[in-house]
């Protein structure tokens, strides 16, 4: 059974998970962040906004360069990403500009945290630790080294 973030045991609406109504009755309609991360172009388009808000037209035009793909699926992938809060869109005269909404990431940003390395602290301590012993036992040979060498000198 796939583990969904019900499954995992926090709440939908914790984690951005929007549960709209299907448009159709097959259609499959992405319901949060992750959902719409699932698609390659929409992480793509990301991608393309991670440096700053751009023109929809720009956007279409970047991507047409890379594949083969309309204006109006273009538009749909940003209306997914739109949906589930990852992306914010602004009007400026006949144009739309899009930006990454960092509200949005966020919401990615806390679940993926639940993964981080728990032994990354506590292995950087003992490497502390292993390093001033290190010293410590440099410093306790350093003097019988020099009486050494007095003695012989």
């Amino acid at each position: 059974m796939p583990r969904t973030a019900a499954s995992a045991g926090a709440a939908p609406e914790a984690l951005g998970v929007a549960r709209p109504a299907p448009r159709g009755p097959v259609e499959a309609v992405p319901r949060g962040p992750f959902e719409a991360l699932g698609d390659p172009v929409r992480r793509r388009l990301l991608e393309l906004l991670a440096g700053g808000e751009r023109p929809a037209g720009a956007l279409v035009d970047a991507l047409r360069a890379e594949t083969r793909i309309s204006q109006p699926a273009v538009s749909q992938h940003l209306r997914v990403l739109r949906d589930a809060r990852l992306v914010t869109v602004r009007a400026e005269g006949t144009r739309r500009l899009y930006a990454v909404d960092d509200a949005g990431l966020d919401v990615v940003r806390l679940w993926l945290a639940r993964f981080d390395d728990p032994f990354a602290q506590p292995l950087d301590a003992l490497e502390t630790e292993v390093a001033r012993g290190r010293r410590a036992r440099r410093r306790a040979t350093s003097p019988r080294e020099e009486d050494a060498a007095d003695r012989t000198g």
